[in-house]
């Protein structure tokens, strides 16, 4: 068999008549690899964009402080460590102690079903406007941070 372009033999299983020179082979895997990787990334983004909004974030929220925010500045019986009774004397560190360790209350009220002493009543009652009550948040009570919360002067 003869080729037309310059009239080489071509024998069956040798090969093309005209071998192509290496280094163009590798070329081409280049552009190629190159070309499916550019595709992939394009699917990646189209894919993204067709994602429903809610499985996008939309803003990082942090629970701890989103719960401490509803207090409004008071003291949350069912949320709060036994450091934050410091500014109310005589309630740190033993009838804060009870307080923390007697919850969850379901209002402000609850504490006075406490086993506490004559005085210890008087003084929650003192101090009974700066305290509220909201349902027991799992990332303020976990541990014993509520005990020894780490904060140290």
């Amino acid at each position: 068999m003869l080729c037309n372009v310059m009239a080489r033999p071509i024998h069956p299983g040798v090969g093309p008549a005209f071998p192509s020179p290496p280094f163009k082979e590798s070329v081409v895997m280049k552009r190629l690899l190159a070309w499916l990787m550019s595709g992939v990334v394009l699917a990646g983004l189209l894919v993204t964009l067709m994602l429903p909004q809610p499985a996008l974030a939309t803003e990082r929220r942090n629970v701890a402080d989103d719960k401490i925010a509803e207090s409004a500045g008071k003291v949350d019986l069912n949320n709060s460590s036994v450091r934050r009774f410091q500014q109310y004397p005589g309630m740190y560190p033993t009838l804060a102690g009870k307080i923390v360790l007697g919850g969850p209350y379901q209002n402000v009220d609850d504490v006075l079903k406490l086993d506490l002493t004559i005085r210890q009543k008087e003084l929650f009652e003192k101090y009974k406007n700066n305290f509220t009550v909201t349902d027991p948040a799992i990332a303020l009570n976990e541990g014993f941070d509520r005990i020894n919360d780490g904060v140290y002067r």
